[in-house]
């Protein structure tokens, strides 16, 4: 079996949609605002994000979703991990032309592993 690494991805209503409309397989292409894709490497980074920013956002629809999946560790490799803040705020950067390949290294399905505001 392949080595995986678990990531994370805190989103709004709007990219949720998106994704659910992939069958959870991917994420959906940046928007010209959006210079990079950021998954996060832990469910306590994404949590704050989701719980934090997402809920108060117009643009996230006031809903903030943390979405857990696994990326081929192989593929990972290539790319640094960024500390953007304290010890728990690290991330990939995505180039949005890498996005597609990004995409076909997830294993599995995106799951949603929470929901703010909670239901």
């Amino acid at each position: 079996m392949q080595e995986t690494v678990s990531l994370f991805r805190p989103v709004g209503q709007k990219e949720y949609e998106l994704i659910r409309d992939s069958g959870f397989r991917t994420f959906p292409p940046r928007l010209p605002e959006q210079p990079y894709f950021y998954p996060v490497t832990n469910l306590e980074y994404a949590t704050q994000i989701a719980r934090d920013w997402n809920t108060k956002d117009a643009a996230s629809g006031f809903v903030g979703y943390v979405l857990k999946f696994e990326v081929k560790a192989e593929y990972l490799h290539a790319i640094p991990v960024r500390q953007v803040g304290d010890a728990t705020h690290r991330e990939y950067w995505i180039p949005p032309a890498e996005l597609q390949t990004f995409n076909q290294n997830i294993t599995g399905l995106i799951e949603i592993v929470r929901r703010y505001p909670q239901e």
